[in-house]
């Protein structure tokens, strides 16, 4: 490990390109796997930047800058947006429309914070471009789309990421979250959950309001599920593991006065455990199943929407990466947290390799929004991060990971 304690500066011509490449994004987010008009911003602003910079994974974008002898070390940052009706206010807020895979029109808004992630690796990019004296080796640079639908690594891997570009010894990346802007949480092992989303086709058997003994009701069986889904937390998880199921969508008919053929609905699980998560899924399966059978109806039809890994934080290779932001942002700025129960695909990229990685998250608001109580999590439409200090605290972090791993040259 490099002792490290200076980094590149942060000019004003920075904060000036950082923040007009945040509102750029900002104001144009494109849906998971669509993300084509941002990966040729992207695929631009590298090769401006010198970097050998190639799509991969559809709407993936890969930069690669190569520096003399030394390591090689990677960073990722996600690209897609949400299907969410931006509600911030702000004068540049996105108004965008997109196409949800089921034909939907839909609002189109970086309501998880993406647009952030990308403006701070373009900008630790430009910087590390800016001044190659004081380091040596190659730096990848991984702009993943679909991670909101857990496809973009996946589909990044199979495209053959690391047959196209050098293998690094490391993978960082970090996610920008409601805490206070300046300030870093990390955590060693387990740093998010692991995390599977199903639809659950329920079938039963139509007919009118006023012969209800003709039908098989799917929405009162379907609501049978669902109450007794929600016991498998608290009777069948150990009280001392972690385990979060929930419900998300439920629909079914059409008309008041019409019991439907079928109804619907979605779940999410989320655990730390791949033993409880193995537990939780075959309790779900036998929960739906058994419901549906005492209610004499066909099996229901249940289909994976998505799948996340665990997101996993070497120990050591975590242990080296917080004296170094000790070093350059401040001990008070670092806090060294448990897991939480967000999930990422972003350990999919270095599980293909066998080799670690460390993900961590920075703030994004001032203490007085935080005291106030105005602030808004991911995926809220009115997710709006202060952007300084926050741009340039990832832009720090990002470099203080980067160089804590590169040679230093001469």
């Amino acid at each position: 490990m490099n002792t490290l304690t200076v980094i590149p500066e942060l000019t004003a011509t920075h904060i000036r390109q950082l923040e007009e490449t945040y509102w750029h994004l900002h104001e144009t987010p494109e849906l998971s796997m669509q993300e084509s008009k941002t990966a040729g911003f992207i695929l631009a602003e590298l090769a401006q930047m010198g970097f050998e910079a190639f799509p991969c994974g559809g709407t993936g974008v890969v930069g690669v800058l190569r520096n003399g002898a030394g390591p090689v070390v990677a960073y990722r940052a996600d690209t897609d947006g949400l299907p969410i009706a931006e509600d911030t206010g702000l004068a540049r807020a996105s108004t965008v429309r997109g196409t949800l895979p089921d034909g939907s029109d839909v609002p189109v808004m970086h309501g998880c914070g993406h647009d952030t992630h990308m403006a701070v690796a373009l900008t630790t990019a430009r910087l590390l471009a800016e001044d190659t004296s004081s380091w040596s080796g190659t730096v990848v640079f991984i702009f993943q789309p679909g991670e909101e639908t857990a496809e973009g690594a996946v589909a990044m891997i199979e495209d053959g990421l690391w047959d196209k570009a050098p293998k690094p010894s490391v993978i960082y990346g970090q996610h920008v979250w409601p805490g206070l802007a300046g300030t870093l949480n990390i955590s060693s092992g387990t740093a998010m959950a692991m995390a599977d989303s199903w639809k659950v086709t329920v079938l039963g058997k139509q007919a009118h309001g006023s012969q209800p003994e003709q039908s098989i009701d799917p929405i009162v069986l379907g609501a049978h599920m669902i109450v007794r889904i929600q016991t498998i937390v608290a009777r069948e998880v150990h009280p001392m593991k972690s385990a979060v199921v929930t419900i998300g969508t439920f629909h079914g008919g059409l008309k008041e006065n019409i019991i439907p053929g079928s109804a619907e609905f979605t779940l999410n699980v989320r655990n730390f455990d791949p033993k409880v998560r193995e537990r939780v899924l075959g309790s779900l399966r036998r929960i739906i199943a058994a419901e549906a059978d005492a209610s004499g109806a066909p099996a229901p039809v249940i289909e994976e929407i998505s799948t996340f890994p665990e997101c996993y934080n070497d120990p050591a290779t975590t242990a080296e990466l917080v004296t170094a932001f000790h070093g350059v942002l401040g001990e008070e700025a670092v806090n060294v947290v448990p897991p939480v129960m967000g999930s990422e695909d972003f350990g999919v990229l270095a599980q293909a390799l066998g080799v670690p990685s460390v993900y961590w998250m920075f703030g994004a608001f001032g203490q007085d929004r935080l005291d106030g109580g105005d602030v808004a999590g991911n995926h809220s439409p009115e997710f709006a991060p202060d952007l300084d200090p926050t741009l340039a605290t990832g832009v720090r972090a990002a470099l203080t990971a980067l160089l804590s791993k590169l040679g230093h040259a001469g």
